[in-house]
């Protein structure tokens, strides 16, 4: 098995595993003086699970090499340990992780205190979730106006109705053909059960339109240590509000409250336009997290 050398990283010694029968022969005085670092570090080994730990220090002495045989550590647990399988798998592990580990810490924008919710990965989930809030506002927007179709046609079908004529010449009346036409609209409508998908999407919504605007605000922490007020800080905090005032509404509307109705609507309008508006300097930030940040 090729020679494994693991070295301090803070100091000149190092551990390096050969396998038995491969002895490494001194090949200048260096290694002689790397002796008494030898037995230091074979003092301070501990052995955990059939493992070899080894602490070392600092030194101001040259870099000196520290040899031991893979089967001496292992010698007195004959197991698969000793057959070394284990010491490859571990060994492949440690080179498959090494580049996350080297490059984990330039994915920490600011003192690495918070791990990766500092990297890039946990600062994209703001604008790609309210990305697909904007397009499901939009979406709950055609819910309402459908549901609104149905109210209307309704209304329609009412007053045709009270102005048909009495008796038997209201089947001959035009207004009956226009009340049919009108029913038949209503019905397909009332199939498409937008009420439902309204009162969902909205829900949605507000549910996860405040818990990614808090979100954002909270990574924005994360990765600067501190928030930076302006238009988007601000419209997002409006927008946050009037989610929360038009689902406050809703008991009112469902009552038959045409006022609740009519500040819905326009509570909902203004949240659109502050929405639409608010994507440019969205979009500004997420250059900025990719001027700033690294993967993960």
């Amino acid at each position: 098995m090729a020679a494994v050398v693991v070295a301090c990283p803070t100091a000149a010694c190092s551990l390096s595993a050969a396998s038995a029968g491969r002895k490494a022969a001194p090949r200048n005085t260096a290694h002689l003086a790397a002796l008494p670092v030898f037995r230091a570090a074979r003092s301070t080994a501990q052995r955990r699970g059939g493992f070899l730990k080894v602490s070392c220090s600092s030194s101001s002495k040259p870099e000196a090499a520290v040899v031991e045989s893979a089967e001496n550590a292992v010698e007195q647990e004959p197991s698969f340990v000793a057959s070394g399988f284990l010491e490859k798998a571990m060994l492949m592990s440690a080179v498959a992780m090494t580049p996350l580990l080297l490059g984990a810490q330039d994915a920490l924008a600011v003192d690495g205190d918070f791990g990766l919710l500092e990297g890039r990965t946990a600062a994209l989930v703001h604008p790609l979730v309210m990305g697909g809030l904007f397009f499901t506002t939009l979406y709950a927007f055609y819910l309402g106006r459908q549901w609104k179709q149905v109210r209307v046609v309704g209304d329609k079908i009412q007053d045709l109705k009270k102005q048909l004529p009495a008796g038997d010449d209201a089947a001959a009346s035009p207004l009956s053909g226009e009340i049919a036409t009108l029913t038949a609209q209503r019905t397909e409508l009332v199939k498409g059960n937008y009420r439902e998908k309204h009162f969902n999407v909205g829900s949605l919504l507000l549910g996860f339109g405040v818990l990614i605007a808090v979100e954002g605000c909270v990574n924005t922490w994360f990765r600067t240590g501190k928030l930076f007020p302006g238009p988007h800080l601000w419209a997002g905090a409006t927008i946050t509000v009037l989610w929360a005032l038009a689902a406050s509404l809703v008991p009112a509307m469902q009552k038959g409250n045409p006022v609740a109705r009519k500040a819905h609507v326009a509570l909902n309008m203004l949240n659109l336009a502050l929405f639409a508006w608010q994507i440019p300097t969205g979009l500004e930030i997420v250059g900025k997290v990719f001027e700033f940040t690294s993967w993960p």
